[in-house]
C-alpha cells in the first residue's frame, strides 16, 4: 500500500460522520495494492495520529484504528513473512 504523507493530503470529514460525534477523519482512503477481483479488499487512510482500516466492500461498516507505530510494525511483519 502506498502512503501519502498526511501534510500533503487534503483533510476531509468522512461522509459517514454522525451528529453524536462518531466519525473518522482521513486524508484519503487508499485501496490495498494486494486487493483482488474477488472483492477481498481493504482500504487504509491516515488521520490525526491514527491509521484507519476498513473493508472496501462495506465502507459504512466498522473501522479499525491503529497508531502509526503499530501499523508500521504490522506492515513490517507482513513484508517479512512473520504473519
Amino acid at each position: 500500500m502506498r502512503s501519502t504523507p498526511p501534510a500533503a493530503s487534503p483533510w476531509r470529514k468522512s461522509s459517514h460522520s454522525n451528529a453524536e460525534g462518531h466519525r473518522v477523519e482521513v486524508a484519503v482512503w487508499r485501496k490495498s495494492t494486494h486487493s483482488n477481483a474477488m472483492g477481498n479488499c481493504v482500504e487504509a487512510g491516515n488521520g490525526p495520529g491514527v491509521v484507519a482500516v476498513r473493508d472496501s466492500k462495506n465502507p459504512d461498516g466498522p473501522v479499525l484504528a491503529f497508531t502509526p507505530d503499530a501499523w508500521r510494525s504490522f506492515l513490517d511483519a507482513v513484508r517479512s513473512g512473520a504473519v
